[in-house]
């Protein structure tokens, strides 16, 4: 069990910290657990070197900030949402990455996450946008977006490579001034 101390931040249910090098034997069982929940979006590391290399760049890269979801009170892993291609200056924004694993999904447990995550992006690291680019058949992922408050702004036809072929993307985004308007709803959202 993990201190809560170790929070960023806290909803009613989960918390968010950083990765640790520590939670690589939890992190791949619960990966390997999930295959078939996140499976054709989805690739988490699942051997504790590729764990190694994944969380030493969430920790290291400036481009990159990783947080994990933990229930409250247990410290359990729930998943984990990660901003990537972290640009500053004029344009401030980070793409999201994120997962659920199958002991934690359907219960609103990552809605919470990531309304903290958003927050703690736009306070704490003074990030303006944040984009979470998503399969249109990945329902899960596009409802957890939409209860968080993000917007539909395009459609990106051959956009990332996964799984062995190029995939069409859904882009939607949340802005500061959104969540300053109420957008956000993470730990408000429903279960």
């Amino acid at each position: 069990m993990r201190n809560e101390a170790d929070f960023l931040a806290e909803g009613p249910r989960v918390g968010i910290r950083n990765f640790t090098l520590e939670d690589g034997e939890e992190f791949i069982a619960l990966a390997a657990a999930s295959r078939a929940l996140h499976g054709p979006w989805l690739f988490p590391p699942t051997d504790p070197e590729a764990y190694a290399t994944y969380a030493n760049r969430l920790r290291t890269d400036p481009a990159r900030h990783g947080f994990l979801v933990c229930e409250r009170g247990d410290g359990r892993i729930a998943g984990f949402i990660n901003i990537n291609n972290v640009v500053e200056g004029a344009f401030l924004s980070g793409a999201l990455g994120y997962g659920a694993f199958a002991p934690a999904a359907g219960r609103g447990l990552m809605s919470e996450g990531l309304g903290l995550v958003v927050r703690h992006a736009f306070t704490t690291l003074g990030l303006h946008r944040l984009e979470a680019n998503i399969q249109p058949a990945n329902e899960a992922s596009l409802n957890l977006v939409r209860r968080a408050g993000f917007r539909l702004e395009g459609y990106s036809p051959d956009f990332l490579f996964l799984d062995g072929a190029w995939r069409d993307h859904e882009r939607w985004a949340i802005t500061k001034e959104m969540t300053e308007r109420g957008a956000v709803r993470g730990e408000d959202a429903p279960a």
